[in-house]
């Protein structure tokens, strides 16, 4: 439990902003991409089920 004077860290708007991609090598550039392009291909493949 939370003492009394304990209080939460205080962060500034620029060190509380989203994360970042960081994708240094192509290798890891590449499996990014292929995800993307999987997820893509699987949502297609579901509407066309879809209206079967």
């Amino acid at each position: 439990m939370a003492e009394p004077g304990d209080e939460a860290p205080h962060y500034s708007a620029e060190d509380a902003r989203g994360a970042e991609i960081n994708l240094r090598t192509r290798r890891r550039r590449l499996i990014f991409m292929a995800g993307l392009a999987a997820f893509v291909l699987f949502v297609i493949v579901i509407r066309l089920l879809a209206w079967s």
